[in-house]
């Protein structure tokens, strides 16, 4: 497996304060600190908590010194930026890493993985997700996560949709999952197995754009063209 939790009786929000501190001026690059970023890594997993930026300061400790680098941490990372698409937080760490890091087996398919979500292909997703469950099983809210995002993309896509059709997207869910999230966002039953999203037409709006230039701004230009 690529996940392998250490047992503590410390929570995020415990270390929360304390992680702040370690995040402010140079202490972002203190090379002392890592152990307790990387045990922060693995309580968000186990918590379904959140710290982008600890995680970047883990990434960048590793960037300044490769023989302290961890797979197992930095597939952790990878994984909970892909909790929070379509932010762009997994590109942000993907940058932190260096070639040989990207080719590494469980790197190269998490990464196949955001590829997949960017591309919106979410039944090919699950797909791949249930081929490999080891990846995220220990990774709490994860599947909840990415239905959320599903959801986003649903949102302003569709302004219809088969029932059928929307259970596959997020993940082959049952009936009863279907009708939590269509009460989540709102959306309506039309009966005969459809479901109203959203009238997309009214998502379109007009914009006027006004440019407003002082004489000032502009006399250098009349000036030399007489």
């Amino acid at each position: 497996m690529y996940f392998v939790s250490k047992m503590s009786l410390k929570s995020a929000e415990n270390m929360r304060q304390t992680i702040a501190a370690m995040l402010k001026g140079i202490e972002r690059f203190n090379p002392e600190n890592l152990p307790t970023l990387e045990e922060y890594v693995e309580i968000q997993v186990r918590e379904n908590a959140y710290d982008l930026e600890a995680n970047l300061a883990v990434l960048k400790l590793y960037q300044l010194d490769p023989t302290k680098y961890s797979t197992e941490i930095t597939s952790q990372i990878l994984i909970k930026a892909l909790t929070n698409f379509p932010h762009t937080d997994f590109v942000l760490c993907k940058c932190l890493l260096n070639e040989k890091n990207l080719k590494e087996p469980a790197i190269a398919h998490i990464n196949y993985l955001a590829d997949i979500l960017e591309r919106c292909d979410f039944k090919q997703f699950w797909a791949e997700v249930r081929s490999s469950p080891e990846i995220v099983v220990q990774v709490a809210g994860f599947h909840d996560s990415i239905r959320k995002f599903v959801c986003h993309v649903v949102g302003i896509t569709y302004q219809t949709l088969e029932v059928s059709y929307l259970a596959a997207l997020l993940g082959g869910v049952d009936d009863q999952t279907v009708r939590m999230w269509m009460k989540k966002y709102g959306w309506t039953d039309m009966g005969k197995g459809m479901i109203f999203i959203a009238n997309q037409e009214d998502n379109i709006k007009t914009k006027n754009i006004t440019e407003k230039i002082d004489f000032d701004s502009v006399s250098p230009i009349m000036a030399a063209c007489l």
